[in-house]
């Protein structure tokens, strides 16, 4: 199965979990999020990240800049539980 295969079958399996009345919420807010332009900020694959740093696991600094500098860096962004 290829990934969109996958990401379809996700898609179509959320129609039948998540409550009509939430999924029109949600899809009220994309639109908004679209109309509001906010898509034409988006980075893109391949655009370069900012520099930043963030406190790791131990909370000692960790800068993009000296992952980078190591080899390729992968950013991952978790929102936690709905």
């Amino acid at each position: 199965m290829t990934l969109q295969e996958k990401l379809d079958a996700m898609r179509a399996a959320s129609k039948t979990r998540i409550p009509p009345e939430a999924q029109a919420i949600m899809h009220r807010s994309i639109e908004d999020l679209r109309a509001s332009g906010i898509t034409n900020r988006v980075a893109r694959i391949g655009d370069p990240a900012p520099d930043f740093t963030l406190p790791n696991g131990v909370g000692q600094p960790v800068s993009l800049k000296g992952l980078v500098a190591r080899g390729p860096a992968v950013l991952s962004f978790y929102r936690g539980r709905w």
